[in-house]
Order: C-alpha cells, then sequence, then structure tokens
C-alpha cells in the first residue's frame, strides 16, 4: 500500500471510529456516574442513547451535504462540533447536562462515519473498495479495543472528565487531517438540500437495497446490547476493577479486529454468500452457548460474546460492500440511510437491556439467538439478495426502481 493510500485509511479508520472511541472509552465510569449522581442504570445509559439518537439523526443530512458541497467542509465542521462537545461533556455536573451534550457530541461525531464510507466510494473502486473497508474495519476494530483500557486508566490515575478531554484531542488530530485531506468527490450532487428527500425516497424505493440495509442491520442487537450492560455485569456481578473490566472488553474488540482481518484475507477466495452465512451462524451458536451457562464466571459471558464479536466483525466490510453495491449515485445519502438504520437499532437495543431485566446474560444470549437465527434463515431463504445480476428480480423490485 502506497504511503498516501496509508495515510488516508488512517485518517478514514479515525473518522470511523468517532462512536466506538465516544462511547467504550467512558464505559468504565457508568457505575460511579451512577453512584455519584444517585441516578438508576437506564438514567445513565441515557448519556449512550443520547449520543446514538443525535448521531442517527444528524447522518441523514451529511451524506446529502457531503454530496453537494464535497466532503471536506461538512467533515470540518462537524469534527469541530465533536470537539467543542467533547469538552463540555467534560465539564457536567448532572445526568442530564452530560446527556444534552453527548447528544451535541453524537451530532458532530455522525460527520466522520458517514463521510468516511463516502469517500470509499469516491476514492476506490469495487474491489479495491471491499478491501480497504475490511482494513478500515481491523484498524475501527483497536479502537474499542484500546478504549476501555484507556478510560480505565484514566479512571485510575485522574477522573472521569479527562476521559472527554482526551477524545477532543483525537478529535483535533481528525479535523488536521481533514484539512489537509484534497478534495475526493470528482462529481457534486446537483440536487437542493429540499431535494435530498427524494433521494431518501429513492433509496425506500430501492426494495434490494433497504432489505438488506434492514436485514445487516440485525445481527447489532447482541453486539449493543452487550455494550449497554457491559460495565454493570463485569463490575457489578462480578466484582472485577474499573482496569479488569477494561481489558475483558477489550477481549470482544480484539476479536472484532480478528473478524475483520480474517474477511480481508479470506474474501479473495470465499465468496461474500458464505462469509456471511458463517457470520450469521456464528452469532446464533454464540447465543447458545451463553445461553446453556456451560462457562462459569465472567468468562461465561466473556467467550462466547467474544466469538460473537468475531462472528460481526467478519460480516461487517462485506455487507457494507454489498449494500453500497446497490446503488450507482448518491453514495453519501446511502451511506447516510444505511448507518443511521445501523444505530438506531443500535439505540434501542441500549435501551432495552436496561429496562430492569433479571439476568441480563441470559438476555443477550437470547438477543443474540434471535438476531443470528432469524438473519441466517432469511438470508438462506432469499439467495436473490447476493445475486451477481442486480437486476434479479427480489422482494418484488429490481435495483433502483
Amino acid at each position: 500500500m502506497k504511503r498516501t493510500d496509508l495515510k488516508i485509511l488512517m485518517l478514514l479508520a479515525l473518522l470511523s471510529a468517532f462512536p466506538p472511541l465516544s462511547t467504550d472509552m467512558y464505559l468504565p465510569a457508568l457505575p460511579l456516574l451512577q453512584q455519584k449522581w444517585q441516578q438508576t442504570m437506564a438514567a445513565i445509559n441515557l448519556t449512550l442513547a443520547g449520543f446514538f439518537i443525535g448521531y442517527c439523526v444528524s447522518l441523514l443530512f451529511y451524506g446529502p451535504l457531503s454530496d453537494k458541497y464535497g466532503r471536506r467542509y461538512p467533515l470540518l465542521a462537524g469534527v469541530s462540533i465533536y470537539i467543542i462537545a467533547s469538552l463540555m461533556c467534560g465539564i457536567s455536573t448532572s445526568a442530564e447536562s452530560l446527556t444534552v451534550f453527548r447528544i451535541i457530541q453524537g451530532i458532530g461525531a455522525a460527520s466522520g462515519s458517514v463521510i468516511a464510507m463516502a469517500i470509499t466510494k469516491d476514492l476506490y473502486k469495487s474491489s479495491e473498495r471491499q478491501k480497504i473497508l475490511a482494513y478500515m474495519g481491523v484498524i475501527m476494530a483497536l479502537a474499542p479495543m484500546l478504549a476501555p483500557i484507556i478510560g480505565g486508566w484514566i479512571m485510575t490515575q485522574l477522573s472521569w472528565p479527562w476521559v472527554f478531554l482526551f477524545q477532543a484531542l483525537l478529535g483535533s488530530i481528525a479535523w488536521v487531517g481533514v484539512y489537509r485531506l484534497e478534495e475526493p468527490i470528482q462529481e457534486r450532487s446537483e440536487v437542493s438540500l429540499l431535494g435530498t428527500v427524494g433521494m431518501y425516497l429513492e433509496l425506500v424505493r430501492n426494495r434490494r437495497y433497504i432489505a438488506l440495509v434492514l436485514l445487516f442491520s440485525l445481527v447489532v442487537f447482541p453486539h449493543f446490547s452487550f455494550i449497554g450492560s457491559a460495565a454493570d455485569t463485569y463490575i457489578k456481578r462480578f466484582g472485577v476493577s474499573e482496569q479488569i473490566f477494561g481489558f475483558f472488553f477489550a477481549l470482544n474488540a480484539l476479536a472484532i479486529m480478528a473478524g475483520s482481518f480474517s474477511c480481508a484475507r479470506i474474501q479473495k477466495y470465499i465468496q461474500a454468500r458464505e462469509i456471511l452465512t458463517a457470520s450469521f451462524a456464528g452469532i446464533l451458536v454464540s447465543g447458545i452457548v451463553m445461553f446453556l451457562g456451560v462457562i462459569p464466571g465472567p468468562w461465561g459471558l466473556a467467550l462466547p460474546m467474544a466469538f460473537a464479536s468475531f462472528s460481526f466483525g467478519l460480516s461487517r466490510p462485506t455487507s457494507n460492500h454489498i449494500i453500497l453495491e446497490q446503488v450507482d449515485k448518491g453514495a453519501g445519502a446511502a451511506s447516510s440511510f444505511m448507518i443511521f438504520i445501523y444505530f438506531i437499532m443500535a439505540s434501542f437495543s441500549m435501551w432495552f437491556i436496561s429496562i430492569g431485566w433479571g439476568d441480563t446474560i441470559k438476555t443477550i444470549s437470547v438477543i443474540a439467538m434471535f438476531s443470528g437465527g432469524s438473519v441466517l434463515a432469511i438470508w438462506l431463504l432469499l439467495p436473490c439478495l447476493t445475486s451477481s445480476n442486480r437486476d434479479t428480480p427480489c422482494l418484488g423490485t429490481t435495483k433502483n426502481e
């Protein structure tokens, strides 16, 4: 890989990693904040869900804006919002104020994820893009692997506000990288901002695209249910320290990275359909093992979730590639809508797991079995979804109908 390509890859990975960096780094602080502010787990988890609410809504705007005005300026504006909101999170004095600033932080973070995805379509052809997305998945997996470890260290050596100051620093590094980036888009959209509504309606009418987006987004349920409950489960139920929690959580991030890396290595030899079939089956199996409780202690959660995370990481580069292949123009809007649905389901799963289930681990296992099993069944019953001929009738329509 050329040095220029490597720099672009690192920048795109950093921009795409804003959500895990912004979420996983302060997971070790959640039990402390719950005790400090005398709030329920559900109230504290609103600081998680609030981030993704702001994130999701903003996704719908950044894509079309970047199609019309170029990638750099919306990115610079969004990353600036992220930096300022991170600093404000660090001076929050209540769960309510932290939730508000987290929503704003999510608004800024959205620019990085969606526009970075669109840039891959600007700069790389189909086969190259799949490889770049896989490498991005490997690098991005370092974020949720290292973030809770860094957060636990900051909690031990300093205090929780420094977590957000560190996030502001990472945002500043990304801002400089975007500032130095040459504008990647060659042909800008002539659609007015009001016309973006029509772009999204066109995407919704593309039934193959929307079916794939909804189907692949179902696999986020066990992953984000785990994120929303991991700190409470490991620290309160099993009594581990914040730093030890960081290492347990890092195991899942390492598994995602291994899955993405495996995808990058095998995609030349194994067809996309077989890769995704194995991924969905892996999530199903992990849920069954977790439900049976054959492994005692915290490892009974850590090991099955690591296998589910590996399967999740294995699926993402290929599934994202297949989704973007369903559109010929408006990659920014297509990326926006795809990630919007993805994180709407993520927000729902984090709320769902925090509403007071008797056994959180059993609940996650049921979610994994439902998610992996239902997606696997649909995937096998509708092979037309991955037909090499995109005009093959499927779900009663054709591509961009």
